[in-house]
């Protein structure tokens, strides 16, 4: 079965794999893109890449709700445990685990993470997901590093990257992450949330088709693709 990625708003995604749910930073009830509630999404497995608000703050009621596994570095593991998660599998950067549906890395990400609540939200990463039928890498929030060169040297189907700007890569530091990357196909997201990260995305995939190899893929929210 291939996998279908859909965007939900911000860098919030649904990757549907292996018959099973992962749901990506889930931001959904105080998201001004997001074309569902949180109480409207299934998971299987819940992945965080960092502690901010924007990307942590359904997680907990997620999980509950569903039963969901929560995957993510350790100090956020331990926040979302004192919560009343039951399930959460911590990692912290470089590390992988093996899950029913495929091998789970968190790789690097330049950023920072403090918790809603003002906590220490550990280290920021991206994800690395190896599934049966393709490599998929969400860089989530993050700078540009040269390092992406070793990530993309596993041969990416999928690579999503930010574009928004302001506290992320804009348009042309991910033009220079896909020529690192080599990505078969590239998303944008964390853009057009709110006016301070607004970007053309349409004007960013002319860019992508002019000055790299990759397929890129503009998505409304809501939108799903299959990799």
């Amino acid at each position: 079965m291939a996998t279908k990625v859909r965007w939900l708003g911000h860098n919030c995604w649904s990757i549907i794999t292996g018959g099973k749910t992962l749901l990506l930073d889930p931001f959904l009830n105080d998201s001004p893109s997001a074309p569902v509630k949180a109480d409207a999404v299934a998971a299987d497995y819940i992945l965080v890449s960092h502690g901010h608000f924007d990307h942590v703050s359904d997680a907990a009621a997620i999980a509950k709700r569903t039963g969901a596994t929560v995957v993510a570095n350790y100090e956020i593991c331990q926040w979302l445990g004192k919560q009343g998660v039951k399930k959460t599998q911590p990692m912290n950067i470089g590390g992988a685990i093996d899950l029913d549906v495929g091998r789970v890395k968190l790789t690097v990400a330049l950023h920072s993470s403090e918790l809603p609540d003002g906590g220490g939200g550990g280290s920021p990463g991206g994800f690395l997901l190896t599934l049966a039928d393709g490599k998929l890498y969400f860089a989530c929030d993050t700078a540009l590093f040269s390092d992406m060169k070793l990530i993309g040297a596993v041969g990416l189907d999928l690579a999503v990257l930010p574009i928004g700007d302001r506290f992320t890569m804009g348009p042309d530091d991910s033009i220079a992450a896909i020529k690192l990357l080599e990505p078969r196909k590239v998303a944008p997201a964390h853009y057009n949330t709110w006016p301070p990260i607004a970007q053309d995305a349409e004007a960013w995939a002319a860019r992508v088709r002019a000055e790299t190899k990759a397929e890129p893929i503009v998505l409304k929210p809501g939108d799903t693709f299959t990799v």
